[in-house]
């Protein structure tokens, strides 16, 4: 399994007071995909830049077209400008691959409006190597879900990443995410502006 596929299996299986935003998901699975590229020397950074390596293509799928994607000349991508490129409706494609190679299941819960309920992860050998990397709280894993809001504590309580490479896309992925929800809040208080305006006599 990759970060971002035990990432997207821990955002769908952990019991949650609200459910993760699809966009900030999105942004970290863009994170991890880059953290597992420069595990694989697919790629390294220079600064904030992605410079694409010789390493060999991933197995993974996603992660393959992710490697593919990669901006192959001068000037190269930086890590920010990925996340929202590369992050755009991912957790979506994370979603239904998930489901074609059988590992979702259909599930409904009373306290969602959907009738067609959510896909949760099935039980299986993919699921249960998540949940292993999940409990043991492993750094690079339990640092993007801190920043989707999968667990309400602090950076601080957790293991320290040490990797400079990956303290840069952590960061990244940090700086995007709070820039998402201040553009949802935003967004929110103009149209409860709006709707005062109607309602008002």
């Amino acid at each position: 399994m990759s970060t971002p596929r035990d990432l997207f299996v821990v955002a769908m299986d952990v019991e949650l007071s609200r459910p993760v935003e699809p966009g900030d998901l999105s942004l970290a699975l863009a994170g991890a995909e880059v953290i597992d590229l420069i595990a694989a020397q697919a790629l390294t950074l220079d600064g904030d830049l992605l410079v694409p390596g010789g390493g060999l293509e991933p197995a993974d799928r996603l992660l393959a077209e992710a490697a593919s994607s990669l901006t192959r000349q001068t000037p190269y991508e930086s890590v920010e400008d990925w996340l929202w490129r590369r992050g755009r409706g991912l957790s979506a494609a994370y979603l239904a691959d998930l489901e074609a190679e059988g590992q979702g299941t259909r599930k409904r819960r009373r306290w969602l409006p959907s009738r067609t309920g959510h896909t949760a992860p099935a039980d299986s050998p993919a699921r249960r190597s998540a949940a292993d990397r999940w409990a043991s709280q492993e750094p690079v894993l339990t640092a993007l879900a801190t920043v989707v809001g999968i667990t309400d504590k602090s950076a601080e309580d957790f293991p320290s990443v040490t990797d400079d490479a990956v303290l840069t896309v952590l960061a990244a992925v940090d700086d995007a995410v709070t820039e998402l929800v201040a553009v949802r809040q935003r967004r929110a208080i103009e149209e409860a502006a709006f709707d005062n305006i109607w309602r008002a006599p």
